[in-house]
């Protein structure tokens, strides 16, 4: 592979020699390497292979990421102070302007800039941590609210258009390929009783009630990098960035985040919503946004956290109905565990409900 890498990185507009590259990291979706250069005075880089079986269309994809990345940079190279190489990713160029290379084998490769001396946290801990997270995309989708020109390419069309899951749960539920329906009636009847409610966001959009926006859409607190002292740099993993409407940002951020147990949780006890994590977010998030934000949009945020906890469960509950062919499993009960765990944490958002909205109101005021 060695040698392989070398010849890729020779068609990179690359400063420096080429010395080594290691696995960095630990993602789940692209493979990723720690390029280092011989000369001390020349950057490092980040080398990736793109998961072009999930993102396939990557001259788009690329497109997307350069747009972002100096609309973000052309904002910030005015604010006086700014270190544009550690504070918005820098995708670098290939020799013939394409900004990606396909390799013999079909593998797409990429490379950025190493940002130096920075630190993630897979979970929130504390309140402070979710201000922090709230605040870097809150900075991110204020910055790009102004972006120019044709909307961004939908890279993953419907990744969040709960409507069009909810129908494909209804037909995966007639259809009961694999005979499990008998032992979950229980769980998908708690989710078609809410399918109405949880259809209306989409609903909104198509009514021209919210705005359509660029949303990071994988809004997980190891996605924001930050210096040695905890503060904010910038917000990464910039593959889903497309389309979509506010809230879903703020929903896979609460979902993920402010949980107070583990996505497949099999003790349920463990599991619900953590307001103070949940609080921390919300302030940070429209510290940056409330300026930019719509009321209609403002009014979806805490719905957001909702809808991606539902929209989940339907999605592990399908998957579970239909034989787990979409997310990997550890056990055969796993997406199931996973849905009960969903369930369990939409209750007690639920159950907050009232407060989570209020929340919402005193951070607008």
């Amino acid at each position: 592979m060695g040698s392989n890498i070398e010849s890729i990185v020779k068609q990179f507009k690359i400063e420096g020699t080429f010395k080594s590259a290691d696995i960095f990291g630990s993602g789940l979706i692209n493979t990723t390497y720690k390029l280092v250069t011989e000369e001390e005075d020349k950057p490092n880089y980040l080398l990736q292979i793109i998961n072009h079986q999930i993102f396939k269309n990557v001259p788009e994809l690329t497109k997307n990421i350069k747009r972002v990345t100096d609309h973000i940079r052309g904002k910030l190279a005015n604010v006086p102070g700014v270190d544009l190489d550690r504070q918005v990713l820098t995708p670098i160029d290939t020799s013939d302007g394409l900004g990606f290379v396909k390799d013999e084998e079909g593998n797409y490769w990429r490379v950025f800039l190493f940002i130096e001396n920075t630190r993630s946290y897979d979970k929130l801990e504390n309140g402070n941590q979710a201000f922090q997270g709230g605040k870097a995309f809150g900075q991110f989708q204020k910055m790009l609210s102004d972006l120019p020109g044709e909307p961004l390419y939908p890279v993953l069309p419907d990744f969040h258009n709960t409507e069009m899951r909810i129908l494909n749960f209804i037909e995966r539920v007639k259809a009961n390929p694999v005979n499990r329906l008998a032992e979950v009636q229980e769980e998908v009847d708690f989710l078609m009783e809410r399918s109405e409610e949880y259809k209306k966001i989409v609903q909104m959009g198509r009514e021209g009630i919210i705005p359509e926006r660029i949303v990071h859409q994988d809004t997980k607190f190891n996605n924001v990098l930050l210096d040695e002292n905890d503060d904010i740099l910038c917000v990464i993993d910039l593959d889903t960035v497309m389309p979509g409407y506010v809230c879903y940002d703020i929903g896979d951020a609460i979902r993920n985040g402010a949980n107070t147990g583990l996505e497949d949780d099999r003790d349920l006890d463990n599991v619900s919503l953590n307001l103070e994590l949940y609080e921390g977010f919300i302030k940070g998030f429209l510290q940056e946004t409330k300026e930019v934000l719509t009321a209609a949009e403002i009014d979806t945020l805490a719905f957001g956290a909702k809808l991606l906890t539902y929209e989940q469960a339907v999605r592990f509950l399908d998957d579970y109905i239909d034989g787990d062919n979409y997310y990997k499993v550890n056990a055969p009960d796993h997406n199931l565990v996973r849905t009960r765990a969903q369930i369990k944490l939409l209750k007690s958002m639920e159950a907050n409900w009232e407060q989570m909205q209020a929340i919402v109101k005193q951070n607008v005021n």
